[in-house]
């Protein structure tokens, strides 16, 4: 608890949807006045109706004059909302602080907090690192991007457990004070650049994480990436790397087809790489993290090792959904950039490919080689459907594009051969045709399973 003191004090709660609502019931609770501003309509939505029986104050359809003024003492916006929208600009003129609720939780969460981001894994990952502190007995509550909104959990989570937090770049460039206990960053590659404008402020956001920690905080970095490497100089916290390329004197790595971990001068051989229980290097790289994090966190080899062998993965990511005559389907709805499907696709060697969706501007040029070596044929989806018989001509693959995921699935099943596999990655967000990459990634299994 960092005793942030709230009681009749003015904050305005930018964006509903679910974080922003239990933002909103977690600052009530703490005696603040508050004020739900969203741009859509709000008159028939169930949240907004919940949270002004409460006594809420709920304004919908817009951000109306005078909502953002000098008597707030504090805002709080939804992690996708971006900088230059207005209240945003508003606030940040009258040097009101604008926070996400990343922020809000911590101030009141009496648990230590274990803070994930990178631009791939992180699910994976968090899911990891949740699944061997239980297996520890260490008693974890798993949220953040993944699940519940931290600020739903913030006032339960007690003292001997761990927060684990997935986090995304948005949700980290909304902190201040916020000091994990454990960072941990996975990786970087280019994505959400139409949200942070460049490279370096993307990277710049997720350096966050480690901004404030100090020597008694650890911070689990991937020594493979020259991008993460750079964070070490950015923190006061002591330094564990992950590698899956290189024997580390301090660290968890591959040597001779094993996981070892180096920590505090003691090496404890962890298991063999061929007992892993999830595919692909992206994985490995998504286990040593987490095995790094939770022996950080004092969890005993033994729990570590035992999730390690018989974890199988996360729903939506790389997901195995069935087998119909000798074509095997694979959901990766969680792809919603060009590194994360290349990750997918290179897990097989010859894959109809279903991708495509919210169009943000990218070229996809990097995924040509990828195409030329693993892709049989592309049926292409969404917004960005023209971005992928493009790619798909430039390496000389056939392809199509369909209006609906149902008949993508019934083309991409007509045009696989026994000993193919069907794979639905999409490289792209869902807000174009679905409300989520679940929802979309729900709808491929239920297509396949209608086949």
């Amino acid at each position: 608890m960092h005793n942030v003191e709230y009681t009749g004090k003015k904050v305005l709660v930018l964006g509903l949807a679910r974080s922003g609502a239990a933002a909103a019931r977690l600052l009530q609770k703490l005696g603040a006045e508050v004020t739900v501003n969203d741009q859509k309509d709000l008159r028939e939505d169930p949240l907004a109706a919940e949270l002004q029986a409460l006594g809420i104050n709920v304004i919908g359809g817009g951000h109306p004059e005078g909502i953002v003024h000098p008597g707030l003492a504090l805002v709080v916006k939804n992690p996708g909302i971006p900088y230059k929208a207005a209240p945003v600009r508003q606030a940040l003129t009258l040097g009101i602080p604008v926070v996400t609720e990343v922020e809000l939780a911590y101030e009141v969460a009496k648990a230590p907090v274990i803070g994930i981001t990178g631009s791939n894994g992180k699910t994976t990952t968090t899911t990891l690192v949740g699944k061997m502190l239980e297996a520890a007995d260490l008693h974890p509550v798993v949220a953040g991007n993944i699940g519940l909104a931290l600020s739903e959990v913030a006032e339960t989570v007690t003292a001997d457990q761990w927060l684990v937090a997935e986090l995304s770049s948005f949700q980290l460039m909304g902190t201040q004070a916020f000091r994990p206990k454990i960072g941990a960053l996975l990786n970087l590659y280019s994505a959400h650049l139409d949200y942070h404008g460049t490279m370096e402020e993307y990277r710049d956001a997720k350096f966050r994480l480690f901004a404030n920690q100090t020597e008694g905080d650890t911070a689990v970095l991937n020594w493979d990436q020259e991008e993460v490497r750079l964070a070490a100089q950015t923190t006061q916290a002591r330094l564990v790397w992950f590698s899956t390329s290189e024997v580390l004197e301090e660290g968890v790595f591959v040597q001779d087809g094993h996981i070892h971990a180096i920590l505090n001068g003691k090496n404890l051989p962890l298991l063999p790489v061929s007992e892993v229980g999830l595919a692909g290097v992206h994985n490995l790289q998504n286990v040593l993290a987490a095995a790094a994090i939770c022996l950080a966190a004092g969890a005993p080899a033994e729990a570590v090792v035992e999730v390690a062998r018989t974890f199988r993965g996360v729903e939506h990511r790389t997901e195995y959904v069935a087998t119909k005559s000798g074509v095997d389907f694979y959901n990766d709805s969680k792809a919603t950039n060009a590194a994360a499907a290349t990750q997918a696709i290179t897990a097989f060697p010859s894959v109809v490919l279903i991708a495509g969706g919210l169009d943000r501007g990218m070229d996809f040029h990097e995924l040509v080689p990828v195409f030329e070596k693993h892709v049989k044929h592309v049926v292409a989806i969404g917004q960005a459907a023209d971005r992928f018989l493009h790619v798909a001509n430039l390496a000389g693959k056939t392809a199509e594009k369909t209006d609906s995921l149902e008949a993508a699935v019934r083309l991409a099943a007509e045009r696989a051969e026994v000993g193919d596999t069907v794979l639905l990655s999409p490289a792209c967000a869902s807000w174009d045709m679905f409300g989520s990459f679940e929802e979309r990634g729900s709808m491929f299994k239920k297509a396949v399973h209608t086949l």
